[in-house]
Parts: C-alpha cells; sequence; structure tokens
C-alpha cells in the first residue's frame, strides 16, 4: 500500500508548526513516523498535510530536573532507553522501554510522538500512569501541562487540542525506598503488548506495603491504572492472599473483547499473572526502610 496525496512542510519553530497545522483541517504533525507512516500506508490516516518536527531542535534532549526526567518529545526511544543519567534515576524507564517494538523502531520513533498516538496496547503510557507523570504541550491558545491521567482519553485519543503538539514528556524519578518492575505478554517479540503491566512498590522496615501504583496496557480502549489492586495491597504484608486477591482485582480492569490474539478471557489470565509477578519483584527489590 501506498499513502495519499499530501503537501509536506518542515517548520523551524513551534509557533511556525501550530500556524502550519491552522492552514488545513486535516493537517498532522509528524515526528519519527514509526507509527503514522505505517497508518498513511494503509490509509487508516489520510491527512492533506504533514507538518514535519524534525527541524525543531527544542523538542531534543532529555534533563533530569530534581525529581522529575523531562523529555523533549522528538528525543528518540532508544535515546532515552540508554541513557546512564535516566536509569540511575529511575531503572522502569530501562524497562519498559525495552519492550517497545525493535531496536530498529525505538532507533526512530520519538517519546512525544508514542504518547500522541496513544495506542492502548503501547508500553509507555502504562509507565506514565503508574509514575504520575505529565505531558507538556504547545498550542494555539499557549503551554498546558496535562497529567497522564487526563491525557489518555480512548485508543488513539488524547486530551490534545486542535492545533496542540506534545512539546515534552515528563516522568518523575523513582521515589526513594520504590522500586518498580514492567512485564509484558506478546504472541512475537517486538509484537505490540497482548497484555503489560507496570508495578510500583515501596515497603517499610517491617515490610508493610506502603505504597503501591499499578497500571496495565493491552487490556481496555487506553492504559488504564488499577486503583482496586493497588488499595488491597497498601497497608498489608504483601503475603501471596493478599497478592493474589489483587491480581483478581485486576483482571476486571480488562475489557478488551477477544480479537486474533487473544480472548477476553485469556487477557484476563495474562493479567492476573503479570500482575502477580511484577508485584513480587518490585516488592522483592524495594529497600525496607
Amino acid at each position: 500500500m501506498k499513502p495519499g496525496l499530501f503537501e509536506y512542510v518542515a517548520p523551524s519553530s513551534i509557533d511556525e508548526v501550530i500556524a502550519e497545522l491552522a492552514t488545513n483541517h486535516t493537517a498532522r504533525p509528524i515526528a519519527g513516523g514509526q507509527s503514522l507512516v505505517p497508518a498513511l500506508n494503509f490509509r487508516f490516516a489520510n491527512p492533506k498535510k504533514l507538518v514535519d518536527l524534525r527541524k525543531l531542535d527544542e523538542l531534543r534532549g532529555v534533563q533530569i530536573l530534581g525529581d522529575a526526567i523531562r523529555v523533549g518529545a522528538m528525543t528518540r526511544h532508544r535515546e532515552l532507553e540508554l541513557d546512564a543519567a535516566v536509569h540511575r534515576a529511575n531503572p522502569l524507564v530501562r524497562q519498559v522501554l525495552g519492550n517497545v517494538a525493535h531496536i530498529t523502531v525505538r532507533n526512530r520513533g520519538t517519546i512525544g510522538g508514542n504518547i500522541a498516538h496513544a495506542d492502548s496496547a503501547s508500553e509507555l503510557p502504562a509507565l506514565l500512569l503508574a509514575m504520575e507523570g505529565f505531558i507538556e504541550t504547545a498550542g494555539p491558545d499557549g503551554k498546558r501541562v496535562i497529567r497522564a491521567s487526563d491525557f489518555f482519553k480512548f485508543h488513539m485519543t488524547t486530551a490534545l487540542a486542535d492545533r496542540e503538539i506534545v512539546t515534552n514528556v515528563v516522568i518523575p524519578t523513582m521515589p526513594s525506598g520504590h522500586a518498580g518492575c514492567f512485564k509484558e505478554f506478546n504472541r512475537r517479540k517486538g509484537d505490540y503488548a497482548v497484555v503489560g503491566v507496570v508495578s510500583v512498590i515501596a515497603r517499610d522496615a517491617s515490610g508493610c506495603c506502603t505504597s503501591a501504583r499499578l497500571a496495565a496496557c493491552g487490556v481496555a480502549t487506553t492504559a488504564v491504572r488499577l486503583t482496586e489492586a493497588e488499595n488491597l495491597l497498601i497497608g498489608s504484608d504483601l503475603d501471596r492472599t493478599v497478592i493474589a486477591k489483587a491480581a483478581a482485582a485486576a483482571r476486571e480492569y480488562v475489557k478488551a473483547p477477544d480479537d486474533l490474539n487473544a480472548s477476553s478471557n485469556l487477557r484476563k489470565q495474562i493479567t492476573a499473572t503479570l500482575v502477580t509477578r511484577t508485584i513480587n519483584e518490585a516488592a522483592g527489590a524495594a529497600p525496607r526502610g
């Protein structure tokens, strides 16, 4: 397949990008193109203008500012994955990014493009939900900061307004005393996750769970925070019975219908299994105190 005809422009500033997006109601920004180009080829998307962000150096790079990792929207997945300072600040980032597609895709795909695409099976939205991250945007009405919990609305649908683009993605550093774990199940290495689960756990000196954040991708129309499972864990000693109850609660968040990759019932089983495994690993890695 080939894409339909479209006009192509590559502005040099955010203001120019916003102005170009205003010239055609079907205009779309393009970053790394690893999600948009296949959609163009299959005619799932048919914009009359593509506005390339490749010249916007202001959207590149990574900064660690106190308790936050601020990632420019045009930063490549692989760049963030291999960043040693980011790994020290939050090892969960590398765990998650190592499961995104293949290295060839991560060499081209951008963090902002992934977030704006908002595929419900994508790993990064689940990471942002579990870490309680933010998305910074720019548009005709100025700049905004949007909580990840408010950003993802539906499969490939976000809170971005007309002519608004992602400028930065903010991932909190791993809080002191916490540890995280990510696991996913897919049919083939590099495929989108059938189910992916992120767990971030903290324990006190006695082993009691003082904080639990769980999120999943591939189970519903967006990545979801598993709050009922979290509530069962907090205040417990994370014994086998409690974790089993949390895993059972997580099953209820699976709303995806049967498809070629898995039935709804299989997704529920996989979700429960991954919740159990990620809680155990994160809890085992979390320092007590």
